[in-house]
């Protein structure tokens, strides 16, 4: 596959996911739609990974990692909000930390978050140059 083709194949999966984690969220299934805003955020940071280094990402989940191995400038606050989906990682969680989780994904609580993705999601995907 070409560069090209690799950032476009990141590109469309995370706006494949967060046109999921949409749909979640009209479902009410709130750990699920933050979970997909994580994969949205990760697969587009793989994407600027495979534009800038043309290899392969790191098998990671970690957002910070990721951000940190392409060498982005972050802000403060878009650190902390990476921090902050990455724990919507699901998949790395014990039966009762997602229990509680999914206790404090209210409609509101996921509402903000998914906002706060969005706008990082805008952020980051100004930062795909092609």
């Amino acid at each position: 596959m070409k560069k090209e083709e690799k950032v476009r194949y990141w590109l469309k999966s995370a706006e494949y996911d967060w046109k999921t984690a949409g749909h979640l969220f009209e479902k009410r299934d709130y750990p699920y739609a933050l979970f997909f805003g994580h994969l949205t955020i990760e697969k587009i940071l793989k994407a600027i990974f495979a534009n800038k280094f043309e290899e392969t990402p790191p098998l990671t989940h970690r957002l910070t990692y990721l951000a940190e191995k392409i060498g982005l400038e972050l802000c403060p606050e878009r650190q902390e909000i990476l921090e902050i989906v990455t724990d919507f990682n699901l998949e790395a969680r014990y039966p009762d930390e997602r229990f509680l989780f999914y206790k404090k994904c209210t409609r509101k609580f996921t509402n903000k978050k998914l906002q706060k993705i969005q706008e990082l999601r805008e952020w980051l995907l100004k930062q795909v140059k092609l």
